[in-house]
């Protein structure tokens, strides 16, 4: 697929390819790998409005703000194979991410033993991902606040180990994939760290297609399909075990509109590394 989005600012004219990309991720729960949908989120009449496919041409990503900011070398992020169990909530930010909709709030938490990680960026990160033009905020069915340690939380995205990914996940040795179950959206930092091979599409598209993916399973949005050969993966598509076709793309919106694929999941082994 074609990449675009070109930044303009005063006095200069950069070109700014954007990949559209996937972030991550796989079966949603150890239920939705054996072709069952993943347990649902709270049912609304936004979310029923939400089912018609769109299937537009070309995606323009949101442009990427990093980009015209200063570059500071950043630490060496480090995991062992399972980490403490244990979790360390970020600080919440009172903002208000969207401007109609179901407001949900969430909590971002590490797992003890995973270090580097910049914990002011991956915050910011996820707020921005979740704010994009074309991220979950964007269609004014939800809105999204962060919140901290001790207050009520809808769901609490975390970041954790490949075992303990499996502790939590359940359904077997894994420790590749993510997943979404109960009220937790886990990310798996083996994947935030190396991404999935032969991708097509920048790290950080990767993550945002890892945290938009696992967040529309708890919106209650099910596994979807490729919709043909060189259009965008639905981001409920499982791109981080096979685009079957499809190209990378990050985000639940295109050009401001859902996009979605038809219901169901391919039979895609789990890769052992």
């Amino acid at each position: 697929m074609r990449r675009w989005s070109v930044v303009r600012m005063t006095g200069l004219a950069i070109a700014v390819v954007v990949a559209i990309g996937a972030l991550y991720q796989l079966p949603a729960s150890p239920f939705a790998r054996h072709g069952y949908p993943d347990r649902p989120a709270p049912s609304t009449k936004a979310v029923a409005a939400d089912q018609g496919v769109q299937r537009p041409v070309k995606p323009v990503e949101p442009a990427d703000r990093s980009a015209s900011r200063p570059v500071r070398p950043q630490p060496a992020i480090t995991y062992p194979a399972r980490g403490t169990v244990s979790y360390a909530v970020l600080p919440g930010d009172s903002a208000v991410i969207g401007r109609s909709g179901r407001l949900i709030t969430f909590q971002i938490a590490i797992e003890g033993g995973i270090n580097g990680i910049d914990r002011t960026a991956l915050a910011e990160f996820v707020r921005a991902t979740y704010s994009a033009p074309q991220g979950w905020a964007s269609g004014g069915l939800w809105r999204f606040q962060q919140v901290g340690p001790g207050q009520d939380a809808d769901f609490k995205l975390m970041l954790v180990t490949p075992a303990t990914r499996d502790i939590i996940c359940g359904g077997g040795y894994d420790r590749y994939t993510s997943c979404r179950i109960g009220d937790r959206v886990v990310l798996n930092i083996a994947r935030w760290v190396h991404g999935i091979p032969n991708h097509g599409a920048s790290l950080a598209a990767y993550r945002q297609y890892m945290i938009n993916h696992e967040t529309g399973h708890r919106l209650g949005r099910a596994h979807e399909l490729c919709p043909g050969p060189g259009q965008p993966a639905p981001v409920m598509q499982q791109q981080t075990l096979g685009l079957h076709g499809c190209t990378p793309y990050s985000w639940p919106y295109v050009n401001g509109v859902r996009y979605n694929g038809r219901l169901g999941q391919y039979d895609d082994p789990i890769p052992h590394s």
